[in-house]
């Protein structure tokens, strides 16, 4: 597509809206499709039986997604040195970015036909907008520090999720009337037919609004100062990179301690958004199907709005205490939700923990990645330090929604695998301690 001519100067105004305007375009995915609307579908294709034959395997419906899942992160772990690497080095970032956006979002509308039917193939075309989403976001964040001054990360950063919360949850409110009220779309059949009817059109609009509205963001954002050709010479250059940054951590104490911390409770947080919808689905007494369905795009809609105050309030309270600190309360926070979620069984608990993980959800995204990108040195070679900083989140998670998809199997049951959590968003917030705090002013 179209790209400014004259680039817009770092800390520019409508250059960090551009960048922020991302996260509206891209959040309808997180949120339609791995929060909401697909998991509903997902378990209502599941109704009648639970299991699913794989290499004569009988493995759980929502373990068997677990593992769809974290193999997708094994592949974007793998392959987001490699494109960063070689984006970095020939300075348009963008061009893979957009290569991404393009394969997340195509595969949003091609989820329209997930059916128990073509049952692998629809795995498939998941896994592929997994990878389409979440390898873009290597990208996206590594603009972060060319776009905003240190002193503006913080807000710049929460920024963009409040954006994005604004805008998926517009499209949102647009899937909930459809699926609820589907005659007055013209979607036609019994009440149960025309409901996952429509939870297969959200699937289309999601992936066409990310499509759209990403081309804003295309359109200012640097492409870069540089063009080379790409040979085989520099191939392996995103890894050369990683190991070059793997050797500054030895002189880095900051970062250092940070990313185990970062580590150890990204792959708490990350694997438990994955597996909250899920989780509501099958351990929540809804009483009726219908019930169901409203119920948890509601709480998930909860979550939205209440995350948009959230962001805006870490950042806030960043500001006065500090990010460690704020960070370290945080991960408390979030470890006392994952017991307090273990005994839940109504759907005004469910409503509540939704409540507060809105609060919470937000914040601890947004400050790390922000702490993150005050912490690593003065370079012009971001692309690298924060596909490190992805591939660890990436590491995270393939190890979080594994160990989640077999304590799932083993015993039956999602609310072990919570309570599990627990104890890496406590040893999280014990590492955070260690985390020098010089830097961060």
């Amino acid at each position: 597509m179209f790209t400014l001519k004259t680039p817009l100067k770092k800390g520019s105004r409508k250059l960090i809206n551009a960048w922020a305007f991302y996260d509206w375009a891209n959040s309808v995915y997180p949120l339609v499709i791995s929060s909401a609307i697909f998991p509903v579908y997902y378990g209502s294709l599941f109704s009648e039986n639970n299991m699913i034959s794989f290499f004569q395997y009988e493995i759980k419906n929502t373990a068997m997604i677990s593992f769809v899942t974290a193999a997708a992160f094994l592949i974007v772990a793998v392959i987001s040195p490699l494109l960063s690497g070689i984006a970095d080095y020939i300075g348009n970032k963008k061009r893979f970015m957009k290569i991404f956006v393009y394969l997340g979002s195509i595969s949003c509308v091609g989820l329209y036909f997930f059916e128990l039917d073509s049952i692998y193939l629809g795995f498939f075309i998941y896994f592929l907008g997994l990878i389409g989403y979440w390898s873009s976001l290597v990208f996206y964040n590594s603009y972060l520090p060319d776009i905003a001054f240190k002193d503006e990360q913080d807000r710049v950063s929460a920024l963009g999720f409040s954006v994005g919360y604004v805008g998926s949850v517009l499209l949102l409110l647009s899937n909930l009337a459809m699926v609820m009220k589907p005659d007055i779309f013209g979607i036609s059949g019994t009440e149960s037919e025309a409901a996952m009817t429509a939870m297969r059109y959200s699937f289309v609009s999601a992936g066409l609004w990310w499509l759209i509205f990403s081309q804003i963001s295309f359109y200012y954002l640097p492409r870069g100062n540089r063009e080379v050709k790409v040979t085989k010479d520099i191939f392996w250059n995103g890894y050369r990179e990683l190991k070059s940054v793997w050797k500054l951590l030895e002189h880095n104490t900051s970062i250092k301690r940070f990313l185990p911390a970062f580590f150890i409770y990204s792959m708490a947080l990350q694997t438990v958004l994955l597996v909250a919808a899920y989780f509501g689905e099958e351990e929540i007494d809804w009483g009726s199907a219908g019930a169901k369905t409203t119920g948890l795009i509601v709480s998930i809609l909860l979550i939205q709005l209440v995350a948009v105050i959230g962001a805006i309030l870490t950042a806030k309270a960043s500001k006065y205490f500090g990010n460690l600190k704020v960070l370290i309360v945080i991960n408390l926070i979030w470890a006392s939700l994952c017991y307090y979620a273990y005994h839940i069984h109504t759907p005004i608990e469910f409503y509540t923990v939704a409540g507060m993980v809105g609060m919470v959800m937000g914040g601890l995204q947004a400050l790390s990645r922000s702490t993150y990108s005050k912490l690593i040195p003065k370079t012009e070679d971001t692309t690298s330090f924060f596909s490190f900083y992805g591939v660890t989140e990436k590491i995270a998670i393939i190890i979080g929604m594994s160990l989640f998809g077999v304590i799932d199997q083993i015993t039956g049951s999602m609310r072990n695998a919570i309570l599990v959590f627990m104890i890496f968003f406590i040893a999280g917030a014990l590492m955070l301690f260690r985390v020098p705090r010089k830097n961060l002013s």
